[in-house]
Formats: structure tokens, sequence, C-alpha cells
């Protein structure tokens, strides 16, 4: 990825004073290491004049995919390989916001000791960044710089010049203006903007991520018009640290109309109480959500299909509408797992002759499957590859036909507010597929169709109005006692 910074200037103010700023001569390239490859610094042209420094990084693909999180296999037989083939070592993001702080620290920190009087001084400057990400457009790349003092330029890269019919890509070539800013301040605008139109961090969100927003973003991001969204993106939209960020940005702007300090503001402000309670888990929702409707549909004999460590049968076995569970899994492991966390061998007799354990695979029909009034996939068919499905399908709907069952599996579209994890990346790694709200519903109606149920769908989760739930139920009803059709 590459990006380049000009300046011009005159026989009294040089432009190459720029070598002094970025604390790089322009007679030499320089190399650095980063955590994710090399960092090159060069100066293309170094005249009074007109001087530009430019930044290459190379990235390290391997290197990415070893340090990175939430690797799996997508839902496509190539899918692996875009670990390695994708657009970070060519597309600015987090991965060159780092390299800049990395090596125009002192810059960054408007700090030089060989001619401290620059870094105050406004220059022209022109930054030139030929491929970045913008998830929003070029309308959301200026409202980010404009208010900062830039004028902008963002043009859309073409999918393919070849074929323009096929549309712009979602990459933009930036190139930003201005001779009101010191270069301190475009590094800082730079170093929080890249990530925030990426939309995406290639390391783990923390909560000091928030003090250095703060810092970095002194003195322009309290006022920023779109100040939520860029808080919430470069924070990976982790609402605790959102929220911080925020409560925090607000305080500094009352201090700065109050013509006061932080801390007096702060001191007048009551403290929030230690008792705040805390978002709920999506694993507990999600049980939730599956034992409201088992009860709505009054089921009593239920089955937990890929039990795996026993969570839903123990929650179903408090419920003593439940009066049969069974839980099945294909792993002896996570059945082994289960009956301790359910305390089997210590377990009353009454209580014990409501649950069970068993292996099984789901692949293949069961005639212990049959007879029971609900069972429950939950988060199971997205582990299975895509060709098994039918099996899963006809054993399950074709075969045991329980008058209920409910299917749970994420909703990828949610995947851009999920925390930390990596764009293109599913959830578990050993996730063979996620699908959108569409294919979910699409399967879910034909099988529906193919073995005479009916099927109603259900958020679980918060349900984002651009993006949905990060979980989606779909609840299958049975319609008629004829045999299913031929899968």
């Amino acid at each position: 990825m590459f990006l380049t910074i000009t300046t011009t200037g005159t026989p009294e103010r040089p432009a190459t004073d720029l070598g002094y700023l970025l604390h790089k001569h322009p007679d030499k390239a320089q190399a650095f290491s980063t955590s994710y490859g090399t960092a090159h610094v060069l100066y293309p042209e170094a005249e009074a004049g007109r001087c530009t420094a430019a930044l290459l990084l190379e990235v390290d693909a391997v290197t990415l995919v070893r340090r990175g999180k939430g690797k799996g296999r997508g839902g496509a037989p190539d899918a692996a390989l875009a670990q390695y083939v994708n657009d970070r070592p060519y597309a600015a993001s987090s991965l060159l916001a780092v390299a800049l702080s990395s090596v125009f620290s002192s810059a960054m920190k408007g700090v030089c000791n060989a001619r401290p009087e620059l870094p105050g001084q406004a220059r022209p400057l022109r930054v030139e960044v030929p491929a970045l990400p913008a998830r929003g457009g070029p309308d959301l790349v200026r409202k980010l710089f404009e208010p900062l003092g830039w004028t902008v330029t963002a043009e859309p890269v073409p999918l393919d010049t070849e074929f323009p019919a096929w549309g712009d890509s979602r990459y933009v070539r930036l190139v930003l203006e201005s001779d009101t800013l010191t270069l301190a301040e475009a590094l800082r605008h730079l170093y929080v903007l890249l990530p925030v139109l990426d939309d995406a961090k290639h390391y783990w969100v923390a909560p000091d991520e928030v003090d250095k927003l703060l810092r970095v973003g002194e003195g322009w991001l309290p006022g920023h018009p779109e100040q939520r969204l860029i808080t919430s993106r470069y924070l990976s939209r982790r609402w605790a640290l959102t929220r911080q960020a925020t409560e925090r940005l607000e305080l500094v702007r009352l201090a700065e109309t109050d013509d006061s300090e932080v801390e007096e503001i702060d001191n007048a402000v009551e403290a929030e109480t230690e008792g705040e309670e805390k978002p709920t888990p999506l694993a507990v929702r999600r049980r939730e959500a599956i034992v409201t409707a088992l009860r709505q549909s009054g089921a009593a004999r239920v089955l937990d299909l890929g039990c795996g460590q026993g969570q839903l049968v123990q929650t179903l076995l408090k419920d003593p509408a439940f009066t049969e569970i069974v839980g099945v899994d294909v792993s002896m492991r996570a059945l082994t797992i289960a009956s301790r966390r359910l305390k089997l061998d210590r377990m009353g007799e009454r209580q014990a002759s409501r649950v069970q354990l068993f292996q099984g695979s789901l692949a293949y029909t069961d005639v212990r499957l049959k007879g029971y009034d609900a069972a429950v996939l939950s988060e199971v068919i997205e582990h299975l590859d895509l060709p098994r499905l039918p099996a899963l399908e006809y054993a399950v709907f074709g075969s045991a036909r329980p008058r209920t069952v409910l299917v749970t599996t994420p909703n990828v579209e949610y995947n851009v507010r999920w925390e930390s994890l990596p764009a293109g990346h599913v959830r578990h790694g050993d996730h063979r597929f996620e699908w959108t709200r569409a294919q979910f519903r699409a399967w879910a109606g034909a099988v529906a169709e193919r073995h005479g149920y009916g099927v109603a769908f259900e958020p679980v989760g918060p349900d984002d109005p651009e993006v949905g739930p990060p979980t989606q139920m779909a609840v299958f009803t049975l319609t008629t006692t004829k045999e299913a059709k031929a899968a």
C-alpha cells in the first residue's frame, strides 16, 4: 500500500523542510520493520519548490494470517485462499495507519528538535492515497475530511476498466489538499480516518484504544459533525468503549464551551452506578429465544440435535414443562463434557429420568429420533459442508418428523457489527459457511415445502435496521401427516 505527502515552498521556506518534520532525510531511502511487514520511506522529488515523501508498506501476507483472528473456511471451496489473497497488502487500512504512527511518530506529535519552529507552521499539503477502501463511498470520504479543512477529491475505482457496466468498486483514489493545516494535524487525521473508512482493524481493540483516539483526536474530533460514526467505527463498534469515548468527548466539548478544564466539568457529573447492567451475551439470548419458542409450540419431549457441551439441555432441565430432553451429538468428547456439566452421575432419579444423551450423526436417519414433539438445531447447520445438508434435512424433516423444528444460524450480514472480527472472516474456525438472511430464508422455505412444514422467522439479539440480527431463527411447524416428498 502506498501514500504520498507533498508540499511546496519558496527559497525562504523551502519545501525540503518536510524532511526535518518527518525526521527522514530526503537523500536517503529508509526501511523500517513493522509487525506485519516492512515500511519504506523515500522521496521521489526533493527540491526547494516541491518535495514529496512516500510511504510504501509491504505487507507479509503469511504473517498477517498467522497473527490474525477469526480464521475460517467461509462458504466457498476456495475461501481459505482469501486469507492469503486479499486487498490488505494494497489498500490503505489500519495497517497503514499503524505504520504512519510508527515511522512518523515524532511528526505526528509535532516534535522537531532540530527546527522547533516548523511543527507549528501551516503549509501547503497534498496527500494522495491511490487505493482506499471506503465503506460509505465518496460522499462519506468528503463528510469526514472536509470539516477538517481539506479539499477532497475521491474518485471511485471501477471494478474493471474493460467492463464499465460492472460499476465501481468500494475503493476510491483519494487526494487531500490544504494550506491551513500543519503536518502533525494531517497525520493525526489520516491515522484515525483511514481505518474508519475501511471499517475494519487488523488487531484486537482494547480499552486503551479510547485513550489513543482521544489523544490523536484532540482539537478536532469533539466538534466533528460525524463524531459518533468515527468513534463507533474506530472502536470496531464495541458498544462499551464507544459509549466511554462519546461521554469523554462530550466532557471536552462542554469544557471548551465553558472555557474551563475537563476535570472541573467531570467532577460535577454524577458518577455511574456500579451496578450498571451489562448486555446479555448472545448465547444466552439464543437459548432464551429457543425456550420461548418451545413453550409456545406446547412441546414436552424435545431433541437437542448437535447438543455440544449441553448448555441448552441444562437450560431445558430447569423447566418442568419439558418432560423428556434428549441430547444428540456426533462427538463423544462433547457428550462427556455435557454429562459432567449436567452432573448425571449425581442427579436424582426423578430428574435423571427426564434426560438422556447419546451419540449420533445427523447425516443418517435414526429411529431413536422419531416420535418427539420438537427438535432444535442450534448453531449446527453452518458446521456442515453444504453438500451434506440434504442428508441432515431428510434425517430430521423427512425421517424423524417432529411437530416443531427450530433452526438457528449466524446472520453473516451482521458480521460487520461484530467486535474485532476481520472483514471477510467467519465467526468460528469450523464454520463451513454463514448465510445472509435471504439465503437462510430461501433454504428454509424450500425445506418446508418439500417436507410438509410451515416456517416462520424470528430475530435473535438486537435487530439492526441495516443488517438485521446477529442470529436468525427459523421455526418449522408440521402442517401435514403425509409422507415427506422425495428430497
